[in-house]
């Protein structure tokens, strides 16, 4: 009997999801207890042959492959939803690499607590080629989210909520709340978020409980590509675009564009005591956040 769907939306990343793949194929968990579900969301390179492949090379485990022709990460994820057979659906991305223990962490963890309806575990940032200087923990959030609240289950910290590319829910709350809103999250090379959390405002409104799983430890791989300026200004703005667009969806514009006026006083403050190439960062984050906020898109 399948007990959890682990679904990895892909758009165009062959070769990284290989190494995905391949942490999801070292798993410790029983292969009969879950399934993996392949979300190819219209991938234009060998996306389908290499999964077909891989499938081939491990007969014994349940890896499907399932092809989403609308563009964007929600619509991926909403098609992995409704493939799914088991009552716990799990997500990871298609750049990261999950230890052995991660789906077994996962099933025991509903199975020990009876509220909990969604989960999230820990997220360590792996930067390949070296982890920049101008890099501050407030910059790098954005960029990889890194999340480490111990090494005990835990309810989830209030004001946080799991990575996108690390959580868990049972099925159940996709009955009762519906799945990801398609306005939202990233659609082919663009940037835009959002999706996680309005999934998670909509589970807290419902008092669903969600809690914290430092044994589903995901490390999330940050290629050189990610780290240019570039990169790093489409992020900032894309970030600003999406609070907005929630906001508008929630009906609380005004209390964003009060919550922005605070972050810039707080930013300006962390500039005075950080490296003048980080505090560059800073300014250029909340600068891009801000312009995205006040975007006519």
């Amino acid at each position: 009997m399948i007990r959890l769907s682990l679904i990895i939306a892909t758009y165009n990343r062959a070769e990284q999801l290989m190494v995905t793949l391949r942490s999801v194929a070292a798993q410790c968990a029983t292969p009969s207890l879950w399934e993996c579900i392949v979300v190819d969301n219209n991938s234009k390179d060998d996306t389908h042959q290499r999964v077909t492949a891989f499938q081939e090379q491990h007969p014994n485990l349940n890896i499907h492959y399932c092809f989403e022709a609308e563009q964007g990460l929600s619509a991926a994820r909403n098609a992995g939803i409704r493939r799914a057979e088991g009552d716990i659906l799990a997500f990871i991305d298609d750049d990261e690499r999950i230890v052995p223990d991660f789906i077994t962490a996962y099933i025991e963890l509903f199975d020990t607590q009876a509220d909990a309806m969604s989960a999230g575990g820990k997220i360590i940032a792996e930067y390949p080629t070296g982890r920049p200087r101008w890099m501050s923990r407030y910059v790098e959030q954005p960029i990889a989210n890194p999340m480490d609240f111990g090494e005990v289950v835990v309810p989830f910290p209030k004001g946080r909520i799991p990575g996108g590319g690390n959580m868990a829910m049972r099925r159940e709350v996709f009955e009762r709340i519906g799945v990801f809103d398609t306005s939202l999250g990233r659609t082919g090379k663009r940037l835009l978020g959002g999706e996680e959390s309005d999934l998670f405002e909509r589970m807290a409104r419902e008092g669903m409980a969600c809690y914290y799983v430092p044994r589903a430890v995901m490390y999330h791989i940050i290629p050189a590509e990610k780290l240019t300026a570039e990169y790093f200004d489409r992020l900032a703005y894309n970030i600003g675009l999406s609070k907005r667009r929630r906001a508008e969806i929630h009906n609380r514009i005004v209390a964003l564009y009060i919550g922005e006026a605070l972050k810039w006083c707080a930013t300006l403050l962390l500039c005075l005591v950080h490296r003048p190439a980080q505090a560059r960062y800073l300014l250029r984050l909340r600068k891009g956040i801000t312009r995205g906020m006040r975007s006519e898109e």
